[in-house]
């Protein structure tokens, strides 16, 4: 397997990973733009953009945009996250042109017609309702609203219903032209190709992307520890526990990986144990790291009854004083580092996969980093960098609380 990555003339960088045993590709437009980038005024804009650009172009309709994978027995999707927003396509090698070319046209040809505007705002606004009626949705939006309080990183990814009803066309191309140029603009492949002749497609199809817009730097979010309660009227409790954590590139980020599995993530961590199958005190229950740019957020879930709201953030505080303050058994480093290494290599025996890394490794370090460097990097995390980094994630006072349900700050003790 070869990776290669070319730079063309308008910014646009192009990373392959050449797989010559598959016969599927999987191709990735990265867009160095999400929620992050907005205000309170734009918030949700690219989240509209995003299903925006299956609503036709001037070449397709919205309906021949859907079919034209389905009609190869491909697969395409698209996400919008905080920091970059990713458009997806998996497909026979055979069909390879036809996926550049319609994830170009995409790009480069939507209409961004006021009909289809108006009826994907529909859609969006029912998405909305969606998540506000999932409570353990809800509650990941509310915790980072009330984390990040007063940063874009803040603000939800789906915007609100208030804003997304304003939305006009106006708005929304003004983010598209500011967001969507080369030097934004990260495509992936990885599967049964060639880099130079897919670099010949890319050239054909995205050339005319426009190469820059301006941006300053990103400015650093400050966490807003404290107790936050919104109060619904629900059978359970939803809870989220959250620190300040490595960012995506920092060197202690694979000592925050292996933090994560042994505190709850996974079935054999100490809060799945102790809170669920000890005790039955909660069916849902896991700890989950989640890292941008610039810093991170390592939070802990837990879905209970009211009545059993401080006895479970007991035990989840004690979890996190126990590695604060003890060194991990051999074995349980052990454990997770295999575990670790394990659903990595795993997860590389997919093109998806594969082409997801390349993208994030180009956009996180300009560069690859490749399995064996993962691996040797997890490998030497030792009982005390884990230790340590839990005792500074873990202080008292940079803990953040948020519940939803029939609950008062009073009960949410730490």
């Amino acid at each position: 397997m070869v990776s290669n990555k070319t730079i063309l003339d308008n910014g646009i960088r192009v990373v392959t990973e050449e797989i010559d045993h598959v016969r599927s590709v999987s191709i990735g437009a990265w867009v160095e733009g999400g929620s992050r980038h907005e205000n309170s005024l734009s918030n949700g804009a690219a989240h509209f953009i995003e299903h925006m650009l299956f609503k036709g172009t001037e070449r397709r309709s919205a309906f021949d945009i859907a079919s034209a994978i389905d009609s190869v027995g491909g697969v395409m999707n698209a996400a919008t996250g905080k920091e970059q927003t990713s458009f997806y396509i998996k497909i026979p090698d055979y069909h390879l042109e036809l996926a550049v070319d319609l994830l170009a046209d995409i790009f480069t040809g939507s209409r961004f017609d006021e009909t289809e505007i108006g009826r994907e705002r529909s859609v969006i606004l029912q998405e909305i309702r969606m998540v506000e009626d999932t409570p353990d949705d809800l509650i990941h939006d509310f915790f980072e609203g009330m984390f990040w309080k007063d940063h874009p990183l803040g603000l939800p990814v789906l915007g609100t219903k208030e804003g997304v009803a304003a939305f006009g066309r106006d708005d929304l191309l003004a983010f598209f032209q500011t967001r969507y140029r080369g030097n934004r603009l990260v495509i992936a492949a990885a599967g049964h190709l060639k880099h130079n002749a897919f670099i010949e497609l890319i050239l054909r199809s995205f050339g005319s992307i426009d190469g820059s817009s301006a941006g300053g730097p990103e400015i650093a979010p400050e966490a807003r520890p404290g107790k936050y309660v919104l109060r619904k009227d629900l059978e359970q409790v939803h809870l989220i526990i959250g620190a300040p954590a490595p960012s995506a590139v920092s060197p202690e980020r694979h000592a925050g990986f292996l933090l994560n599995a042994v505190l709850g993530g996974s079935m054999s961590s100490w809060l799945f144990q102790e809170i669920r199958e000890k005790r039955g005190l909660a069916y849902a229950i896991y700890s989950y790291l989640t890292a941008y740019m610039d810093t991170g957020l390592f939070g802990v879930y837990v879905g209970t009854g009211s009545e059993k709201v401080r006895e479970v953030l007991g035990l989840v505080r004690e979890g996190m004083k126990r590695f604060s303050s003890e060194l991990l058994s051999e074995t349980e480093l052990r454990s997770a580092k295999e575990l670790i290494k394990g659903n990595y290599l795993l997860g590389m025996e997919s093109t998806d996969n594969r082409m997801t890394g390349l993208a994030r490794n180009e956009i996180c370090f300009g560069r690859q980093v490749t399995p064996e460097e993962v691996i040797a990097r997890i490998d030497a995390v030792d009982r005390e960098a884990i230790r340590s980094l839990a005792e500074r994630m873990f202080r008292s006072d940079a803990l953040t609380v948020a519940a939803i349900g029939q609950v008062s700050e009073d009960d949410l003790v730490l």
